[in-house]
């Protein structure tokens, strides 16, 4: 008798159970079926880019606990091809292995891959690189945009296909685009081309879906036949209406609301954003109650570590989302009082919630300047991280870029230096001969006033604080756009500087200079230094940056993200354990932009602050 492998044995296992599931929508009665029975999803959603990798089953298992059935995921294209035709699914960006936890732990997913995600995340999720061509229409049949976009499908859903639910996997329905009828171009077209992507990279028996606001004109232009339509609202919406609405451009099938607000997205300069967790639960029952399937956006908001925030046209996004797990990803009270409404329709989980990650608070840090002067910072940075100086084309999506030139003659009285066309993107610090001038802001702040002599060194550091995310602004192109002009003459022959600090971080080049512990702060963009010493613990942190006004913070090799403490709410960042080192000292790396306090202390507290408005405390 041939022995079959155990191998093969699973194989032919997992083939078995694969043609026994499926996933559908029953239009008779009204619902999606699950191997041939009704089925109503319970759904929260979770940015794993939002996420340390080592903490990703610690949240879905939470969210499971919580009585979640599913997860809603978003796949931005530009955290995994940053550079055109370089795809990333390592580390951070390993989706299949998020994937695979999710399905150990027993969570379908709703996957939602784009390739435009909004999510208030940089571009909405569109690559910087797309920005190129100077005249691409981006979300549109326009073939400079759709080629690559087919070319990122392509790659994404091939690795898709087998978690597909009736493939043996996890991924239930899978949206295409996203929210499109928000978008101005209204381009069937290129709608009908996705649909037909989709199709052909994961077959004919997965579910496809739109979602979209809850209007008219958003459901008109975001919907198209072939592809379930669901709609969005949250607690300041009449839930009848909204589904009479869905109704409308859906007249059989289950209600789906795909994002219901459990908070709201946060901007620096305004209050932190809050929902009351009452409304957020009377909601969420009735909803379920009619029967309708939900997903709560978002269950787990996560963090903007790095440089991957988006922004309006006019403020810049922080994240936490006021969610039922927070940015740490600890249990709130809403979380409880939704696990409360979730018993009610569905038996959950038998046992304790999994606790918060442990906090800890490690105290202060000092910090010394890493060169004596700005002039000599730039340069010696230029120099030691191999930076290179270009002239035209120059190629640095996110972070920092620094223009230099000359005054072309003697300016002994404050002169206007003026941005005449808007074409600051966003921020750009001013100084001559390595002495700061001031700020100027794109929309805000188009004119400051400088003084010198001929031939002294003119540096604009220029700050990408992120790109537009919604709407038709997100062709939002970064740098110096346009000439400056100062006085009556047009500023010319700049050099440009690509500032890549992230990897002379990483690479251990700014450490402080041995003298600077005697130097005064100063004003202007200026990097700073230090060591947080081991403690044995490598738990969660946040550290909070009093008397400091804006930039980025690294501790090890690991951007953190923006602070802005004078703007606020936002008053520390978060510091997930897994970043720190129990056993060896922590290097930490600070950019101010604009004054650094006379006691350049920070401070690790084991608890976060988010609700100051940027008063000094």
């Amino acid at each position: 008798m041939i022995k079959i492998s155990y191998c093969l044995k699973a194989v032919i296992h997992t083939l078995i159970q694969a043609d026994s599931r499926s996933f559908s929508i029953d239009y008779k009665n009204n619902c999606f079926q699950k191997d041939g029975k009704p089925f109503q999803y319970i759904s929260g959603s979770i940015h794993y880019s939002r996420i340390p990798r080592e903490y990703w089953k610690d949240r879905l298992l939470k969210m499971y606990m919580t009585g979640l059935n599913a997860i809603q995921v978003y796949v931005p294209w530009n955290f995994h091809e940053t550079v055109q035709g370089v795809f990333n699914f390592a580390g951070d960006r390993d989706l299949e292995y998020f994937l695979n936890l999710a399905n150990q732990t027993g969570l379908l997913v709703i996957l939602r891959p784009g390739p435009y995600i909004c999510a208030e995340w940089e571009m909405g999720g569109l690559p910087a690189w797309l920005l190129q061509k100077p005249n691409i229409i981006l979300r549109s049949a326009d073939t400079e945009y759709l080629k690559p976009a087919s070319e990122w499908l392509a790659v994404l859903l091939t690795k898709m296909r087998p978690w597909l639910y009736q493939n043996g996997g996890n991924i239930i329905s899978v949206q295409v685009e996203n929210e499109y009828g928000s978008y101005f171009a209204c381009d069937y077209n290129y709608m009908r081309h996705l649909h037909t992507v989709f199709r052909l990279f994961l077959g004919e028996d997965v579910i496809l879906f739109t979602t979209d606001g809850n209007t008219d004109k958003e459901m008109i232009c975001g919907t198209l036949e072939g592809l379930y339509a669901t709609i969005d609202f949250g607690t300041d919406t009449n839930i009848t209406a909204a589904f009479i609405r869905q109704r409308r451009f859906e007249p059989k099938g289950p209600l789906v609301n795909s994002e219901f607000y459990t908070g709201w997205l946060d901007h620096w300069g305004d209050k932190h954003a809050s929902v009351e967790t009452v409304k957020v639960s009377k909601m969420l029952g009735e909803m379920l109650f009619m029967g309708a399937s939900v997903n709560m956006y978002m269950f787990e908001g996560g963090t903007n570590f790095g440089y991957w925030n988006g922004k309006s046209a006019i403020s810049v996004y922080f994240y936490d989302y006021n969610a039922p797990l927070s940015e740490a990803g600890d249990p709130t009270d809403k979380l409880l009082a939704i696990r409360d409404v979730i018993k009610n329709f569905r038996d959950i989980p038998v046992g304790p919630m999994p606790p918060a990650t442990p906090k800890f608070a490690y105290g202060f840090v000092t910090l010394q300047k890493v060169c004596k002067t700005l002039l000599i910072c730039w340069s010696w940075l230029s120099v030691k991280a191999g930076l290179s100086l270009c002239y035209v084309n120059c190629v640095q999506y996110y972070g920092f870029m620094l223009y230099r030139t000359t005054l072309p003659r003697d300016v002994p009285e404050p002169t206007p230096l003026i941005s005449p066309l808007n074409g600051i993107h966003d921020c750009a610090y001013v100084s001559v001969n390595g002495v700061y001038q001031g700020l100027m802001e794109r929309d805000t702040a188009l004119v400051m006033n400088v003084t010198g002599q001929q031939g002294d060194q003119l540096d604009i550091l220029v700050e990408n604080m992120g790109r537009v995310n919604f709407g038709s602004y997100i062709n939002d192109k970064k740098g110096l756009l346009g000439n400056l002009i100062l006085g009556n003459d047009v500023l010319t022959d700049w050099s440009i500087y690509p500032l890549d600090i992230d990897t002379a971080v990483a690479n251990g080049w700014l450490q402080a200079d041995q003298s600077g512990s005697a130097m005064e702060a100063g004003d202007g963009p200026m990097i700073y230094s230090g060591t947080l010493k081991s403690t044995g613990l490598a738990w969660d942190t946040f550290v909070k940056l009093n008397g400091w006004n804006k930039g980025q913070v690294w501790v090890n090799e690991v951007n953190l993200g923006r602070y802005w403490t004078q703007r606020g709410p936002q008053q520390t960042l978060y510091v997930p354990g897994p970043f720190l080192s129990a056993t060896q000292p922590n290097n930490i790396t600070v950019l101010e932009l604009e004054r650094a306090p006379s006691h350049r202390r920070i401070l690790f507290m084991d608890r976060p602050q988010l609700n100051n408005t940027g008063q000094k405390t």
